[in-house]
């Protein structure tokens, strides 16, 4: 999403090395080689999602380095490979259509799978086992944070209802659950268990831990006049990217490129209406 924009802003050069920090199906990685970049370092903490982009641009060479990690680890990534500085950096947040589409990953509603949910699913706990350790508060509390959903508590209680009897472990079998909870009736333009899907989902993967901390240090990997480029998909995300974005330029570490956040052309949205809710918003390291 938002590919040629992003491309554009960080204007790779031949001798450049640039950081996909969430190769998802290598759509901005493949961009910035087609553009030229010498070099890009693709991470993926998604194993599923680094062997499409390696079926799909293996032919790169030595200019494309894939790596299995959470794009939090960036300074570990590149300190082992022993690089101190980068021309610039993209992070593409959220779901990838990868995961979103197979309905064995558990991430949507419309399609049954298991409750799992896990953007790598070389360790950590399914969607369903932390519901079984979770009590009725803690619940409401997820639903209420990450997904701004205003019946948390109605849906959080009958969600622990149905767990009572047993154990759930099927999405489509969640999603009829929260759907009654959360009520409406009639056609509505957002289904009634998306809020609550999304709630789960940065629950289970920790999306917001440390997101402030990663563009941070995004920002000090980057070489002087390095750019970085960040793609959020909810307000909750767009919302740490920004005031952190802001933070970093009032202290004149970085000049922000992006005072509104550049959207997808109405184009892009026919051809992909996911990308509606994408919001981009870059920065060029001052020194």
């Amino acid at each position: 999403m938002l590919v040629a924009e992003a491309v554009a802003l960080l204007a790779p050069r031949p001798n450049g090395i640039y950081v996909d920090c969430t190769v998802g199906l290598g759509g901005h990685t493949a961009a910035l080689l087609e553009a030229g970049a010498g070099r890009v370092i693709g991470i993926d903490r998604d194993r599923a999602a680094l062997l499409a982009t390696e079926a799909r641009l293996g032919a790169m060479g030595d200019r494309l380095d894939l790596i299995h990690a959470d794009y939090r680890e960036l300074p570990r990534v590149l300190a082992e490979r022993g690089l101190t500085a980068v021309d610039g950096a993209i992070a593409d947040l959220g779901v990838s259509s990868l995961q979103f589409e197979d309905a064995a990953r558990g991430f949507g509603f419309r399609q049954d799978g298991p409750l799992d949910m896990r953007m790598d699913q070389s360790g950590g706990p399914t969607l369903a086992e932390l519901m079984n350790g979770a009590d009725e508060v803690t619940l409401a509390d997820v639903i209420t944070r990450f997904g701004e959903e205003r019946h948390a508590r109605r849906i959080a209680r009958a969600v622990m209802r149905a767990q009572e009897r047993q154990p759930l472990a099927r999405t489509t079998e969640l999603a009829a659950i929260v759907r009654r909870a959360a009520g409406g009736r009639g056609w509505q333009r957002l289904d009634p268990a998306t809020r609550t899907f999304q709630a789960l989902r940065i629950w289970v993967n920790r999306e917001l831990e440390g997101l402030d901390v990663f563009l941070e240090a995004a920002v000090a990997v980057l070489k002087t006049g390095g750019r970085l480029v960040v793609i959020a998909f909810h307000s909750l995300e767009d919302r740490i990217v920004k005031h952190t974005l802001r933070r970093l330029g009032a202290h004149d570490v970085v000049t922000v490129l992006t005072p509104k956040p550049v959207v997808p052309s109405e184009t892009e949205t026919r051809q992909n209406p996911r990308s509606r809710s994408a919001r981009l918003r870059a920065v060029e390291k001052l020194a």
